[in-house]
């Protein structure tokens, strides 16, 4: 048995894991886009691991937290080896997914929004890609982490609405929604503010950090 909590909502579910697997394969159904399964698994796997604040925040003795993105690209850039380097790239692509994914709204009004979030992880996962190919850990995620660069604003849709179900979110933010459709493209929040009646007009520029 084990617990998946969201905006101060806990939920019992019998296995998290599983929990996570069904709901973003319903969501994936559900929205009609296409997703490798080796990097949906990947997904389920990483939600479930960060379940456990352990494992999401980090503890140095002084701070206690997540440590900003362009700080953990720093110590990537400084990494004494490729595999520590590697290793921080994989964390800065799976906590960007993760923060943008399933805690969206704790970015509104701050430095950095949404896009920031999506660029970042993109970059990271889409560098990680190239560096581990060809190599044993290539092998075997390197296909993955390029599919996670390429379809992650795609991911960040289906995290949030499978956020939205688990958390019974009713109430709408119509304009945090247009920020992050503007901010993003997002499908998602094209779809919803259609619904509310609100026509999105595309740009032939949309502002990413």
């Amino acid at each position: 048995m084990g617990e998946f909590s969201g905006y101060g909502r806990v939920m019992p579910v019998h296995n998290l894991c599983d929990y996570f697997r069904e709901s973003i394969d319903t969501v994936i159904a559900q929205q009609g886009v296409s997703l490798d399964p080796h990097a949906t698994h990947y997904v389920v796997n990483m939600m479930t691991l960060f379940s456990r604040s352990e494992k999401l925040y980090e503890d140095d003795g002084d701070t206690y937290g997540i440590k900003p993105l362009a700080l953990m690209l720093a110590d990537a850039a400084d990494a004494p080896s490729s595999e520590h380097r590697n290793n921080l790239l994989q964390r800065i692509g799976d906590v960007a997914l993760f923060i943008s994914g399933f805690f969206v709204d704790s970015l509104a009004n701050k430095p950095v929004d949404i896009d920031y979030y999506i660029h970042m992880g993109e970059n990271a996962y889409g560098s990680l890609s190239e560096e581990t190919r060809g190599t044993f850990r290539g092998n075997a995620f390197a296909d993955i982490y390029r599919e996670l660069a390429i379809k992650f604003q795609v991911l960040t849709d289906v995290l949030h609405e499978v956020r939205d179900r688990a958390c019974g979110n009713s109430d709408l933010n119509v304009l945090r929604t247009y920020e992050i459709w503007r901010k993003t493209g997002s499908r998602r929040a094209a779809r919803i503010l259609r619904e509310q009646g609100v026509v999105p007009i595309e740009s032939s520029k949309r502002f990413r950090h």
